[in-house]
């Protein structure tokens, strides 16, 4: 019996040791195995991090390519109602004139493309009665024209309502239409002025002598047409003032020079630029945006080596209307 026990015994041993050796891993074995998937699993989290990014980056490229179409198909618009656009002399001339004309606010807002249009407006004229106006019977009204001053500005300020680039925003005051009653007379805007082309002269000079009547608190506001324009300033090395426009065009902002015709402060950049051909009422519109300042509260510069975030548009329009002096 004895050695029969000795037996059983020995056997329970060795099954508990062989129980025990498969129970788990060992230290050794668990540090060799978080090494192995280290070096395996951090170059796929690094490749799929860069793909997330540089998907979100064609998302936004995308979209900003968007919005600059669409922001300068809204200025196309605008601009073939034209009756003359102002070039950079004519700018310097009536600067004062417009909104945001103090010091500080030159520094942030800057006119890059202002004009003249006639706008047409369908029976704007005839009855205007407490109990029958032009909506109701349209048959006894007439159609008519309104003018509006237009002047699209380059926005750099520290507005917490837009991004840390700079962006288009766009003023219009108009004309009242119609008769002389109070209800049509309260369609014109505080401050608006028609130009005066009486006496003699060429039209350019007539048209720079533009003063303003009396801005109020009803007076429009400047109204963002576009956000995440390109805020690079102008600098030789990474981002040169653009190319001189073609013969009979003057650039706006002038890049050289002085006096207001030139953008300067913290709108000094190429981004929206215009060549105006005043004399033809033809303009041609330039815009850069900056698709990676929807990424960064801090706006990247722009530069060669990621230019292809800054998605580029123009245009060339000309206004179908014009006016005459004698």
């Amino acid at each position: 019996m004895i050695p029969l026990k000795l037996l059983i015994n020995n056997q329970k041993i060795k099954s508990s040791k062989s129980t025990k050796k498969s129970a788990g891993f060992t230290l050794i074995e668990l540090l060799v195995a978080m090494i192995l998937a280290s070096l395996i699993l951090t170059p796929l989290l690094t490749f799929m991090i860069n793909i997330m990014q540089t998907e979100r980056k064609e998302q936004v490229k995308t979209t900003t390519e968007q919005e600059l179409k669409t922001a300068l198909d809204f200025i196309a618009r605008d601009l073939e109602q034209a009756v003359y656009i102002y070039d950079a002399d004519g700018i310097n001339e009536i600067r004062n004139e417009l909104p945001k004309k103090t010091s500080s606010d030159k520094r942030k807002y800057f006119p890059v493309l202002v004009f003249w249009k006639r706008q047409y407006i369908k029976s704007g004229i005839g009855i205007e009665t407490s109990s029958s106006n032009c909506d109701r019977q349209p048959d006894k009204c007439d159609d008519t024209f309104s003018y509006s001053l237009v002047a699209y500005y380059l926005i750099k300020d520290d507005s917490s309502t837009w991004s840390n680039a700079a962006r288009i925003g766009r003023f219009q005051i108009s004309d009242g239409y119609g008769d002389s009653d109070s209800a049509k007379n309260a369609t014109k805007d505080a401050g608006f002025k028609l130009f005066d082309l009486t006496g003699s002269g060429e039209l350019k000079a007539k048209m720079n002598e533009w003063e303003s009547g009396t801005y109020t608190s009803k007076t429009p506001d400047i109204l963002t047409l576009v956000d995440y324009i390109d805020q690079t300033k102008i600098n030789t090395r990474t981002n040169p003032k653009p190319a001189d426009c073609p013969t009979g065009m003057q650039q706006i902002p002038k890049f050289t020079g002085s006096g207001n015709s030139v953008a300067s402060g913290d709108v000094k950049t190429a981004s929206f630029h215009v060549c105006v051909d005043s004399i033809n009422t033809a303009a041609e519109v330039y815009l850069r945006g900056n698709a990676l300042a929807r990424m960064d509260d801090t706006p990247p510069d722009y530069s060669e080596k990621n230019k292809n975030y800054f998605p580029q548009a123009r245009i060339r329009v000309k206004g179908r209307g014009f006016v005459f002096t004698k």
